[in-house]
């Protein structure tokens, strides 16, 4: 029989259209059987989907159970009709791919709707898996009434116990949300936003543990200031009926129970295969997603995929990573070629009026890797202040020592944080360094920006950090740093330092600093501000006095939000006031 191929693709009959079967049809799979119709209107494509449900907007799923997102169609982007009519795809909903042949090229479906009672089966010249990811569930004592929240019927099913969850069929009244990731934290502000009492129970020392404890800090604060009890250090010993038990012994109310403590890759369809997985189950693929077997693809949250820090493999459960590896699929299986980028992981969310974002590696990741990393933190508005509105944020930058090359960056702030990290995370796959992000031109207007973008300041913070003209100490290593004979100087004003201070530290406003030189202790000094920038010039100004200094990074304000406890009392004396 002859074939036909065009460079990689999947080889054919002569004449024959080209058969694909892709089982999964949310972000990955979809994507991959569009944008192979577009390519290839003669394939017959086959969409098997074991939910009731394809091509949904799973990330609006906590605000439908909020009751932002009032219509629940809203969330159905496509039906199996529109996707027949737009793009001729044949789309089989509640039918689960039970197992694949592949020396027959043949996968074997069952339909749970009934109408079909024997499996029947699907044969295939190029296969794609995207099967996507399971919820965790951790083996707790009645933890089974757990619910989730990963596809509409879990986002049903949660709606529904909001409303007749609690005693006797009633209201719940109470909510305990096991796990303080994105989804987590999402899930807990939309049930807080329908009236129950919420509880976040956390394992990590801190909410959002992708984060630095540092810049969650703020998000734990607008948490609890909010009404929403969060619990970190502490896991769910035992669920009962109605309420939960904590492993430091504490009993919290929970009609509702919902695990959110992350999801594992739902690998098992390709492991009864024979495909290869890697020890945390996910499906490997090379850079076109092409699986150990050559006839088949795979995409989404099953797969690994390859981290951009390091090159290592990575597990990265993000919608447009999903979406553009789907497309990459197309592509392969046509013969296009293309790669699959390293990924980020740049992620946001949204919490009770904050943005919080991430992109590649966090510090506390940085150092558990082996390595020194520069890091600078900084404290600007996100726009003029002069302009009305002005909001402050939270940025930080985390670059490997030496070559300046940026790691990951987060920021905390009521806006203007996804703009900031989106062109930090633009730069690191443009391959720029720290410092070069002080060169980018970004549009300014007062209202947008400033002259000196927030983006802009972490360039130039950070070329200060790395070339050692300002050298720094971080929050987390100022204890040691005073414990081992350094003192602090707080250069803000009296008010300021009034308002809270390092405990210890002698206030020396630095306008006053140069009068004051001769008043300052006579060993190592750590000068600290509210935010940094008076600390730099004042650091500065010491160093060309001879003294050894080093500037507080990020000032009182990071190292408050890193669990500082600032005095205020004025136990230690001002030269300024004696004057």
């Amino acid at each position: 029989m002859s074939t036909v191929s065009t460079g990689k693709s999947t080889e054919v009959p002569a004449g024959a259209p080209r058969r694909v079967v892709v089982i999964g049809g949310v972000a990955a799979g979809m994507s991959a059987a569009t944008r192979l119709r577009r390519l290839d209107e003669r394939a017959r494509i086959t969409v098997v989907e074991r939910g009731e449900h394809v091509s949904f907007a799973n990330c609006g799923l906590p605000y439908y159970v909020g009751g932002v997102i009032e219509e629940r169609d809203a969330l159905l982007l496509q039906t199996p009709e529109s996707l027949r009519a737009r793009f001729n795809l044949e789309v089989l909903t509640s039918t689960e791919a039970v197992s694949i042949d592949r020396a027959a090229r043949r996968v074997t479906i069952r339909r749970a709707d009934g109408t079909h009672a024997a499996p029947e089966s699907l044969n295939y010249d190029a296969l794609v898996l995207a099967p996507g990811a399971r919820p965790v569930r951790p083996p707790i004592p009645g933890l089974e009434r757990a619910l989730t929240l990963r596809d509409v019927a879990d986002a049903d099913a949660l709606a529904r116990a909001v409303t007749s969850g609690g005693p006797q069929g009633a209201p719940a009244r109470s909510a305990l949300v096991l796990g303080a990731g994105f989804i987590g934290l999402e899930v807990a502000e939309n049930l807080h936003r329908r009236g129950l009492a919420v509880t976040i129970v956390e394992l990590a020392d801190h909410v959002l543990p992708p984060l630095d404890p540092e810049m969650s800090g703020p998000v734990r604060q607008r948490l609890e200031a909010e009404g929403i009890a969060v619990r970190t250090g502490v896991s769910v010993a035992e669920a009962g009926p109605s309420t939960a038990t904590l492993t430091d012994g504490a009993r919290v109310a929970a009609d509702l129970l919902i695990a959110a403590v992350g999801v594992r890759p739902d690998s098992a369809l390709a492991e009864r295969a024979g495909l290869d997985v890697d020890e945390r189950g996910a499906i490997v693929v090379d850079d076109q997603q092409r699986t150990s077997d050559p006839a088949i693809w795979a995409a989404g949250d099953a797969t690994v995929k390859r981290d951009a820090v390091d090159g290592r493999p990575a597990l990265v459960p993000l919608a447009q990573t999903a979406n553009r590896h789907g497309r990459l699929i197309a592509d392969s299986i046509m013969g296009r070629g293309g790669r699959a980028a390293p990924v980020l992981g740049t992620a946001i969310v949204g919490i009770l009026g904050l943005q919080v974002a991430m992109t590649g590696w966090s510090e506390r990741r940085a150092r558990a890797a082996g390595l020194e990393p520069v890091v600078v933190h900084i404290h600007p508005a996100d726009h003029a202040t002069y302009y009305p509105g002005a909001c402050p944020m939270s940025l930080k930058l985390v670059m490997e020592a030496g070559t300046g090359r940026i790691l990951g960056a987060q920021g905390v702030g009521a806006d203007g944080v996804d703009k900031r990290i989106d062109i930090v995370a633009t730069a690191m796959r443009g391959g720029l360094s720290g410092p070069e992000l002080a060169d980018l031109e970004l549009a300014y207007a007062p209202q947008f920006g400033a002259a000196k973008d927030p983006v802009n300041m972490l360039g130039l913070v950070a070329d200060n950090a790395l070339s050692g003209t300002t050298p720094t100490i971080q929050w987390h290593e100022l204890d040691a740093a005073l414990s081992a004979g350094a003192a602090c100087i707080d250069v803000r004003g009296p008010e300021e330092y009034a308002r809270g201070h390092v405990p210890g530290a002698l206030n020396i406003p630095v306008d006053t600093l140069r009068d004051h030189l001769e008043d300052l202790p006579d060993r190592p000094l750590v000068v600290s501000c509210e935010v940094g920038l008076r600390g730099h010039v004042a650091t500065r100004i010491l160093l060309q006095e001879g003294r050894e200094a080093r500037n507080l990074d990020g000032g009182y304000r990071t190292w408050s939000a890193g669990g500082g406890q600032g005095a205020r009392d004025h136990a230690v004396p001002s030269p300024m006031k004696e004057e």
